[in-house]
């Protein structure tokens, strides 16, 4: 597997939103980010593919696949240093992965398989089809929507990941993930956490520049 695809070591709880295209996971992704005080990583198709589309009134093709999931990973490499011990993700590779598989004829990039198969996460939330369908550049297949859902779980469950099936409206999404993410927290011990980092940081200017004080004084 090539190194831009790998997770780079970090102990922290990893949660992703998982499921078809509008179906509230960037919402609820940032809902989680507000509760726990984190960050979260954002999508890096939506970036990627509406800059294709302005530029070249071109939609996904599979060669921008792997280039979409290299760049995946950087993101979520890069916001789990900055996150304390939790980071929401709005997809992974393995939706990259499903996506690749229904859209173009169940073909799959080795490198990007690999990846999807071997990279881990805590829990999955796995977002239903029970959401308005809000058009956009990118949006398509709207009539295909229960579909995309079954591809989803099979995936979930052939991978053996564990998930949470959400419904409802935000508020009752955001109580049954959050009751699911707390028991996983509550069985991890020394969590990352940047805030923490940060202070103890300052604790140590804090006291180095008490010491440096301490000796100009001693004449």
């Amino acid at each position: 597997m090539e190194k831009e695809l790998k997770q780079e070591p970090i102990n922290i709880v990893k949660v992703v939103l998982f499921g078809p295209e509008s179906t509230g996971k960037t919402t609820l992704s940032r809902q989680l980010a507000r509760y726990y005080n984190t960050v979260w990583a954002p999508e890096f198709a939506r970036e990627y593919l509406q800059d294709k589309w302005n530029n070249e009134r071109k939609t996904c093709e599979k060669e921008d696949l792997l280039p979409i999931a290299i760049g995946q990973m950087k993101l979520e490499n890069s916001l789990a240093k900055k996150a304390d011990k939790i980071l929401i993700c709005d997809t992974d590779l393995l939706e990259t992965k499903v996506y690749s598989e229904e859209f173009y004829g169940g073909f799959v990039d080795d490198k990007l398989n690999e990846a999807a198969t071997k990279n881990q996460y805590d829990l999955y939330l796995l977002t239903y089809i029970d959401t308005p369908w809000e058009e956009d550049d990118l949006r398509d297949r709207p009539e295909e929507r229960l579909e995309m859902f079954r591809a989803f779980e099979k995936a979930l469950i052939k991978n053996k990941r564990p998930y949470l099936l959400l419904k409802g409206d935000k508020e009752t999404r955001l109580k049954n993930a959050t009751e699911a993410i707390n028991k996983i927290i509550e069985t991890k011990d020394n969590l990352h956490s940047f805030s923490d980092s940060l202070l103890d940081l300052d604790m140590h200017f804090l006291h180095q520049n008490s010491a440096d004080f301490g000796n100009s004084l001693d004449y």
